[in-house]
Order: structure tokens, then C-alpha cells, then sequence
């Protein structure tokens, strides 16, 4: 009996992801947990792996295309289930049910038959001069075909399809958009302006970012206090003890002793460490400091998490900031890396910046902006000197954290990080 794996729901409220590569083809056999698909989501690249042993009989979606959760991926033909046991087999749900040990994902299985999914060895199947005239008030399609419609803004009611029964097919998208779509642009472009610009998909990760970046705005009232404290003595310890480091192959940033000095103030002052959740009129105070660390790559802005942060020495931190940046820019970065931040740290100043009002990783409480180091005259025991000043912006939920609050935490990191043996006093 044939079996057709829909793009399963891997969590964390992904609802599409991006075909970063095939693993298998069409008449390859496959055993339950092997890899079919490399997808892109907007937080990770994960492989897609089996629910079941059989042949691939069909691939649904091409490398670059977006798929949508719920949407086929593969047919398997699997040997010995046939009649009610097919049937059963077909009921089954997996996206409450954890699938075969081994798989590590969850997605559904429905049997194919009815023509109700179109293998792609028929894509290009021949109709009648008929059935292919034939206009539909409500038109016929694969799921891959309306997942494409809809990307590409196509109104699939308007589409010809070439497939059995005048069922629209992937390629009748593609063609249909080729040609109306280029048609519609040539009435709005001006003549010989046509290089000017150049057009690009948005990648699974900017659209996370745009998505997040608008929902903080509109949920969280932003409120940014920016603030200067003077790091002679921490530029001392980092220097003494970056070479140690090296020597153990980690490297040693200012980043550490941040995230250890903002994961201490956390814990004195728990409002910066909650959410608020309205639906229930209550406030969420969280026990635990996990960072969120902003990483930028290639692909997009991505924030990695540092479990247990304020548990852990100067070098753990030193060891695992490095290792999720690696991973980040390697795009090997897995959904638990990602999960259950309750604060976030982005460190512009490691390009350039000073100060900056930094959007909230919502349902965040706050975020820490981390500005370039500078050298400025500052007054130490009425004498003007040469310091080494380090710009922070902190941005809160207003709704939660009053301005009162803001200036109490920030003169808390600002004392740790001026004098950094208080972080392993306190």
C-alpha cells in the first residue's frame, strides 16, 4: 500500500520550511529513521527522516522550494499492508503520537489512491483537448501546487490545469506565472529601467526575523535607557587571562563576563526575568537564567540560548559562546539550542556601534545591547584620565518593568563589570 509523509509540525511554531536538499530518489528503498530531506525553517536546518520502511515512489517539492506543514513530501510504497490494515495505518495521526524510535520527528501519513495526491512520475500527464479547456469555478490542485499558488500570489481558480481530471499541476503554476506575471510587470515597469533592481526570495530566517521583529513592536511597548560604564579593570583581567585561553583553544571576548554579570543582576531583579501572560491576568517569573546571545550570520540574525548562564564560570561561557557561533554560521545550530530563552544579550559592538534601541526577543522581558569599547577622557578621584568606556542599551516591556527598576539593574551590571572580581564574590 502507498503512504504519502506530509511535511511533519517539528515544533516551536514552524509552519514552512525551505528544501535545502534531497537525500533519496524516486525507487530508492528506505528503513525507518533514514534522512529524506535536508529543510530549511526559519530557525534551523534539520533532516526529515522516515516514519516508515518501504520505496520511494514519488517526491513532492524541488530543491529551493517551500513547503508548507501538512504538505506532502514523500510516497512510500510499503510491502504487506494492504486493505483495513492500510486503512488503519491511514488513521493514524502523528502529530500527537511520537512515530517509529529512531525517526525524531512528528508528521502524518495518509494512503494515496482517488488521484487525492499526484505522484510527480505523472506531472506532465497528457488530458484531453476537452478536460484541458475546460474552465473550473474552483480548480482542482495538488497541495504542492496551491502551497506554490500561494507563495507566488497566484489566484489558482484562474489557472488552467494540465493534470488527470484538469487537475492543476506544479508546472501550470510556474507557467501560468511566467507569463501573467511577467505581463503585469512590464505594464508597471518603465521602459529601459528594467535592470535597475533585482528580486530575491526571502530566506526561511528573514522571515522569522520580520515576523518577530513586528509582533515585539506591537505587543511590547519599548522603553530604551542607555548607559556608559568605565572597564579599565576588566580590560586588565581579559588581557591577563586571554592567552591562558588560547592555550586551551577558547577564546576569550568581553561577551563572557557580560553574560555573567547580566545573568547575576537577573537573579536580584526577577522582573527583567519574566514574561507576562494576559490570557491569565498573571505574571511569569522565571527561575532559571537562560541568554539568548544575537548571532549574526550570513543568512540572518539568529539568537542561540546559554542554558543556566548564571551557574556557569567565565570559561564554560567562553567555551559555549564560541561553540553556538560556529554552529550558528555553519547552520548546525538544533532546535534545543534555539528553545526557552528568558533574556537576550546582541553585541553590536563587536562590528561597530555605540548605542542602539534594540528590539525585545518577545515574550522577553528585555534585551542588553552591548556597544563597541572606546577610549575617552572620564574623572577617577577628581582627575581627568584616559579610560575605556563600554556603551549598554537596555530596551524593556514597559508594561512590566517601570523606569525605577531599568536604572537599578543597569547600576547592578554596571558595578560588576567595572570591578569583574565581583562577579566571583557575589
Amino acid at each position: 500500500m502507498r503512504y504519502i509523509f506530509n511535511f511533519p509540525d517539528i515544533g516551536e511554531g514552524l509552519d514552512e520550511g525551505t528544501i535545502a536538499e534531497w537525500y533519496v530518489e524516486k525507487g530508492q528503498q528506505v528503513s525507518s529513521g533514514d534522512a529524506l530531506v535536508k529543510m530549511e525553517t526559519d530557525k534551523v536546518v534539520t533532516d526529515i527522516p522516515s516514519p516508515k520502511t518501504g520505496t520511494i515512489v514519488a517526491i513532492y517539492g524541488k530543491v529551493g522550494e517551500t513547503i508548507h506543514v501538512g504538505n506532502p513530501l514523500v510516497e512510500i510504497e510499503i510491502e504487506g499492508v494492504e486493505g483495513e490494515a492500510a486503512q488503519e495505518e491511514a488513521k493514524t495521526d502523528f502529530t500527537t503520537e511520537p512515530i517509529e524510535e529512531g525517526a525524531g520527528v512528528v508528521g502524518t501519513m495518509e494512503v494515496a489512491g482517488n488521484a487525492a495526491f499526484l505522484p510527480s512520475s505523472t506531472e506532465g500527464a497528457a488530458q484531453s483537448k476537452d478536460e484541458e479547456n475546460k474552465p473550473a469555478r474552483k480548480s482542482l490542485a495538488t497541495p504542492v501546487a496551491r502551497a506554490m499558488a500561494k507563495d507566488l500570489g497566484v489566484d489558482i481558480n484562474q489557472v488552467t490545469g494540465s493534470g488527470p481530471a484538469g487537475r492543476v499541476i506544479i508546472s501550470d503554476i510556474k507557467k501560468f506565472h511566467s507569463s501573467f506575471g511577467q505581463a503585469s510587470m512590464e505594464k508597471t515597469i518603465i521602459p529601459d529601467q528594467t535592470e535597475l533592481v533585482s528580486y530575491e526570495p526571502l530566506s526561511q530566517i528573514r522571515k522569522a526575523i520580520a515576523r518577530n521583529m513586528l509582533e515585539s513592536k506591537q505587543q511590547a511597548p519599548h522603553m530604551t535607557v542607555h548607559e556608559e560604564v568605565e572597564v579599565s579593570e576588566l580590560v586588565s583581567v581579559r588581557s591577563k587571562y586571554k592567552a591562558i585561553y588560547e592555550e586551551k583553544e577558547v577564546k576569550l571576548s568581553y561577551l563572557p563576563f557580560v553574560v555573567k554579570a547580566t545573568a547575576l543582576a537577573l537573579k536580584k531583579f526577577r522582573t527583567l526575568n519574566s514574561q507576562l501572560d494576559m490570557e491569565n491576568e498573571r505574571m511569569i517569573f522565571k527561575n532559571y537564567v537562560n541568554m539568548g546571545i544575537a548571532v549574526d550570520t550570513v543568512d540572518g540574525l539568529v539568537v542561540p540560548v546559554i542554558k543556566d548562564a548564571d551557574k556557569k564560570s567565565i570559561f564554560e561561557l567562553a567555551q559555549e559562546i564560541n561553540e553556538i557561533s560556529n554552529k550558528a554560521q555553519k547552520r548546525t545550530l538544533k532546535l534545543e539550542d534555539m528553545q526557552d530563552g528568558t533574556f537576550t544579550i546582541t553585541n553590536y559592538g563587536s562590528i561597530g556601534g555605540l548605542h542602539a534601541n534594540p528590539v525585545i526577543n518577545y515574550p522577553q522581558a528585555g534585551i542588553l545591547g552591548v556597544g563597541r569599547l572606546v577610549k575617552k577622557p572620564v574623572i577617577k578621584n577628581d582627575n581627568i584620565i584616559i579610560g575605556t568606556v563600554q556603551p549598554l542599551s537596555l530596551a524593556v516591556d514597559h508594561r512590566i518593568i517601570d523606569g525605577g527598576d531599568v536604572t537599578r539593574f543597569l547600576n547592578q551590571l554596571m558595578e560588576y563589570l567595572a570591578d569583574p572580581i565581583s562577579i566571583l564574590m557575589d
